[in-house]
């Protein structure tokens, strides 16, 4: 997709298990604000799909690719034909959800030994709390980012909401905003880059 002149694509990633929860609301406010301002989006739940750990066999070194068959592969091929990658989580005691860390776990491999593939991409995280573990969550996030030399935007705050049940964080004006703002950000920032304005 992103190798067509002029059209910008934006993957998100729920790392949430609850399937229309509060992060999957928050992801979906940004990539529709990404998609106002001309970008092509896509929103991939890791509910459904199957995303095992890594094995550290490192058998990708060799191969350069990952050797667990499950749904892994698909996504990835997505997160490298995009312009820019959102990955969300919910906080889970501080954390982001083991759906999430096993992606970018074998994602950061992979990448590692095919040079780096998401080099210079923009990116970065957006993650819901119900109280607190938001800045660990946060942080555990960007360093993927950071470690794969990606390009973060900012937005007029960190990247974080609040809701607890369902529906919660519509409820939450200030992070709705940031998590639109950080998007609108992601495509200037990529049309910037791709020099369409």
């Amino acid at each position: 997709m992103s190798s067509v002149i002029g059209v910008i694509y934006i993957v998100g990633v729920v790392g949430s298990p609850r399937v229309n929860g509060n992060t999957e609301i928050l992801l979906s406010e940004a990539l529709r604000a990404a998609a106002e301002d001309g970008a092509q989006t896509e929103l991939i739940r890791l509910a459904d799909k199957e995303i095992k750990p890594c094995d550290a066999c490192l058998s990708c070194r060799q191969t350069g690719e990952c050797h667990i068959k499950d749904d892994f592969q698909e996504i990835f091929e997505k997160m490298v034909r995009a312009d820019g990658i959102i990955l969300a989580s919910p906080v889970y005691f501080g954390s982001a959800t083991p759906q999430i860390m096993a992606l970018i776990d074998r994602a950061g491999f992979i990448s590692g030994v095919r040079g780096r593939i998401f080099e210079n991409k923009v990116g970065g995280p957006l993650v819901v709390a119900r109280r607190a573990g938001q800045n660990f969550t946060l942080a555990q996030l960007l360093f993927f980012f950071l470690q794969q030399g990606m390009i973060v935007p900012g937005s007029t705050y960190w990247n974080i909401a609040f809701g607890r049940e369902k529906g919660d964080v519509l409820r939450d004006e200030e992070g709705l905003r940031t998590a639109r703002n950080f998007a609108k950000k992601m495509v200037w920032l990529i049309k910037k880059i791709k020099g369409l304005g």
